[in-house]
């Protein structure tokens, strides 16, 4: 038994319309983890593979691994009897023939219900290997889109050119030439480290808050040791000299002895001979209005540092990535690729804001968008000579 209940139809509609052009019949792979898709186009030039984790699903089940052969266009025609905003609900058996789709609209009590014929596809599923890349680029979908289209009115083929100055785009047509050059703001990154496709993990940032956190408690600590021995020092002080070196005390002796002093008036009440001294009671009152004034700053500092982190934070969650390009290179890399399969790829910037490539010598070229719920990965072979 399958029932996955999506929160909006859209996430599937632009899967679908990225994929639909390069492979007409696929296999779903459906288990525990969620969705999985793989399959290479007629040529067997580009292979394609998305993957939809059962977390980004309202509700995901799946009792046994289970393969859906579907016709692209068929479900394509299907998910468009539902808005982008719409709740899917996707229902298979365990031996059926039929994918059942349940669209429910979320401003009123429309419920839409339909049914398609899954079909038996002989797909061998591939194994890809984790390769070490030469080069690495992060850069805009949207500016990566346009780039691929604009070269693509001048020729058939794109040279893709990673080196110090940044990444090159260049393509030569009959008629016209024409290249385009990224720059990075600071620079290419260069490092010996292996460069591999980044896991769809979302705890980095987490992780590093937590870090941080971690951090200001340990100075947090180191701090109250160091007021500790400040007060061990001071303790065979009198309560007079104690009181004036108030502002070097913690919040909590200063709580202590703000207690001590509210029963002192209560104790006068009662008829104690002994009274404080004219010059003891402005020590006590200079020592409130310090004691006030340390609280006082001491407050908003904190506000301002939680508010700060809880900023961080969410600046972090809501960012894909970076916003400009970044180039991280081991060495030099030029490959030439077909525009027209870029352009097809580039069918996918609606998922993501940022797209990343992986280049290596003789390698395919891996094009990432990576989305909240999962990931879509396009592999490309270079062309060679003149093929």
């Amino acid at each position: 038994m399958l029932e996955a209940k999506l929160a909006e139809a859209g996430l599937l509609k632009k899967l679908l319309d990225a994929i639909k052009e390069l492979v007409t019949d696929a296999n779903f792979t459906a288990n525990e983890e969620g969705f999985q898709l793989q399959a290479m186009d007629n040529s067997h030039v580009a292979l394609v593979a998305v993957k939809l984790q059962a977390s980004g699903f309202k509700k995901f089940r799946c009792d046994r691994p289970m393969q859906l052969g579907v016709n692209l266009n068929s479900l394509t025609k299907v998910l468009k009897c539902a808005k982008d905003d719409d709740i899917c609900t996707l229902k298979a058996g365990d031996e059926a023939d039929l994918l059942s789709l349940v669209y429910e609209a979320k401003g009123s009590d429309r419920i839409a219900e339909y049914e398609m014929k899954l079909m038996e596809i002989d797909s061998d599923q591939l194994s890809i290997p984790e390769t070490a890349y030469d080069a690495r680029v992060t850069m805009p979908a949207a500016e990566f889109a346009r780039i691929v289209r604009d070269l693509s009115q001048l020729g058939e083929s794109v040279r893709i050119e990673v080196s110090k100055e940044g990444v090159r785009f260049a393509s030569e047509g009959e008629a016209a030439n024409g290249n385009v050059l990224l720059k990075q703001t600071e620079g290419v990154i260069t490092s010996g480290d292996p460069l591999v496709a980044d896991p769809k993990d979302g705890n980095d940032d987490e992780d590093e808050e937590k870090e941080d956190d971690d951090d200001d408690d340990e100075d947090d600590e180191d701090g109250d040791k160091k007021k500790r021995k400040v007060k061990k020092e001071k303790g065979g002080k009198s309560k007079k000299v104690k009181k004036e070196d108030d502002g070097d005390v913690d919040m909590d002796d200063k709580e202590e002895e703000e207690q001590e002093q509210e029963f002192k008036p209560e104790s006068d009440e009662e008829g104690e001979e002994e009274k404080p001294d004219a010059d003891s009671d402005d020590e006590e009152s200079s020592g409130k209005k310090r004691r006030k004034k340390v609280r006082s700053s001491a407050k908003p500092s904190k506000k301002a540092k939680t508010s700060t982190s809880k900023g961080k934070g969410k600046s972090k969650s809501e960012d894909d990535g970076p916003d400009g390009v970044v180039v991280e290179m081991n060495q030099h890399v030029s490959l030439t690729f077909s525009l027209k399969y870029l352009v097809n790829f580039a069918k996918s910037t609606s998922l993501s804001k940022n797209v990343q490539l992986m280049m290596s010598g003789d390698v395919p070229l891996l094009v990432s968008y990576d989305f909240g719920p999962g990931y879509i990965r396009y592999y490309l072979a270079p062309k060679i000579g003149d093929d």
